[in-house]
């Protein structure tokens, strides 16, 4: 029987007087609880009612979710708003991952505003416990409908980037298990059981959404071992075949680059070698041969294009399994294949020193002998002690004092402890002023932007090549003059070979 707005009223005065004897006022809650029965008031009481009492009358809790449960499924929007505006009240103990659950169904909205509660709540609880949530997110992932988990996986791909760091580094992200247990989660709705159909955008998709959850999750001790093998075995082979779920993303870049982050935790492979062997043709795909020479000379335009971007992801790629298998060019590749490597990787290093010498030209008179670099590169056999950095990702002064130290000894890896990030951006700055002054077809206020804000590709790429077939380079820049380089080197190289 519906509960009428007196009766709501009435109710919901005893037990807001009854204090420490609440829980004897059971029949109170239940006419509470029936207000959900009633007339568009007596929902809106309900709503409100419902979720104040809640924890006093854990007999009844599963008749008070469902009772609110109902009420965010009304006809009438402004009731469905406050009901889901309480859900998170509900969200405690062993009832958070129902309500996860509840509200991630509840992501299925047509209206906006109605959504935004939704995220709003689910974001409240995320807060409260961020391993129960993920728990309800997933599960509707694996089994709710095509458009819950599509808006799932957009929730966690876009909302947990927002959360502040402490949400994140609990005691579930911070212990092994904890960050095993969630990318268990994750490998389970990314389906890595089945081959990817490259022309599916959906899929396409959600391997995306799913390996872009699982990058900050893997370390050292959780490998991300499983990802890297189905990158390997199913999209590296139909890279050129994949179809962007979004028009203006270059999905080949981004897979590669996702392969990149990840290799670096890659634990034992069972098919190594093969995924190796893999990546190493990958790799030849995009770096060309020098052109054939007519007469002597060949023109501009018969260079080929040099595609720093793909070339860096599959060359640290590369460089992170062969670790695994360090007599992979000696043994396992014949040595006219890698007489062909050595010519391709020839050609890409003397594309770099173009750009170097013109940047010299540029800088001349500025930096003195800091510009000097050692010619002599090639190195026999392969090396794989070096530590690199992507030159999308933030460089931690730990890593690079690392590799630092490796590469050019105690001295610079003290003078990289010194840099000051203040002193480097204004340098940076000044670089690039005294580049664009030197050449006026850049002078303009965009090119000066990217200038200064340009990823470095290219300077990680020499150190990738010097580290595989080449010498480490010892006495050359300092490294902040060489970053400042890097940066333009960046721009220079997208810029001059499209």
């Amino acid at each position: 029987m519906a509960a009428t707005v007196e009766e709501l009223y009435r109710n919901y005065g005893i037990l807001a007087d009854a204090k420490e004897e609440l829980s004897k006022h059971k029949d109170a809650y239940q006419v509470i609880l029936d207000g959900v029965k009633g007339g568009a008031k007596e929902k809106r009481l309900a709503a409100q009612f419902i979720p104040k009492f809640f924890s006093s009358f854990p007999e009844l809790a599963d008749a008070a979710i469902n009772a609110q449960l109902d009420l965010c499924e009304d006809e009438d929007v402004s009731i469905r708003r406050q009901a889901i505006k309480e859900l998170p009240r509900f969200a405690a103990g062993e009832n958070l991952p129902r309500v996860a659950d509840i509200l991630t169904q509840l992501l299925q909205t047509d209206d906006s505003a109605e959504f935004n509660q939704v995220n709003t709540a689910l974001i409240s609880i995320f807060k409260l416990d961020a391993k129960g949530t993920l728990g309800g997110l997933f599960s509707q992932i694996l089994q709710g409908e095509d458009i819950v988990r599509e808006r799932a996986i957009k929730f966690l791909s876009t909302k947990l980037k927002m959360m502040p760091e402490d949400i994140m580094t609990k005691e579930n992200m911070q212990t092994v298990s904890g960050r095993q247990q969630l990318v268990e989660l994750v490998v389970e709705q990314a389906f890595l059981e089945q081959a990817l159909n490259p022309a599916d955008a959906d899929s396409v998709d959600r391997l995306l959404q799913c390996t872009r959850q699982a990058v900050p999750l893997f370390s050292k001790n959780v490998h991300s071992t499983r990802f890297v093998t189905y990158f390997c075995e199913f999209v590296l082979p139909n890279l050129s075949l994949l179809t962007s779920p979004v028009a203006e993303l270059d999905i080949q870049l981004e897979v590669l680059k996702l392969l990149a982050e990840m290799s670096p935790y890659c634990g034992d492979m069972d098919k190594l070698e093969v995924n190796l062997n893999m990546l190493f043709e990958k790799l030849l795909e995009f770096m060309p041969l020098p052109p054939e020479e007519e007469n002597g000379e060949n023109t501009a335009s018969d260079e080929p294009k040099l595609q720093f971007s793909y070339v860096e992801c599959l060359l640290f790629g590369f460089h992170q399994l062969g670790k695994k298998l360090p007599d992979f060019l000696i043994d396992k590749v014949s040595a006219e294949k890698l007489k062909d490597f050595k010519i391709r990787l020839q050609f890409f290093a003397r594309g770099l020193q173009v750009y170097i010498r013109q940047l010299r030209v540029a800088l001349q008179g500025k930096t003195g002998d800091a510009l000097k670099t050692d010619e002599d590169l090639f190195h026999n056999p392969p090396s794989y002690k070096s530590t690199v950095t992507l030159s999308w990702k933030p460089v931690q002064k730990s890593e690079a004092a690392a590799s630092n130290a490796e590469a050019s000894g105690a001295a610079e890896g003290e003078d990289l402890e010194e840099e000051a990030t203040g002193a480097e951006a204004a340098f940076i700055e000044w670089t690039v002023n005294t580049f664009v002054a030197e050449h006026p077809c850049y002078h303009n206020i965009c090119v000066r932007t990217s200038l200064i804000s340009c990823i470095s590709q290219t300077s990680l790429i020499i150190i990738l090549i010097t580290e595989c077939v080449c010498k480490p380079l010892r006495g050359g820049l300092p490294r902040r003059t060489a970053k400042c380089i890097a940066f333009l080197l960046g721009f220079l190289s997208l810029t001059f070979v499209r």
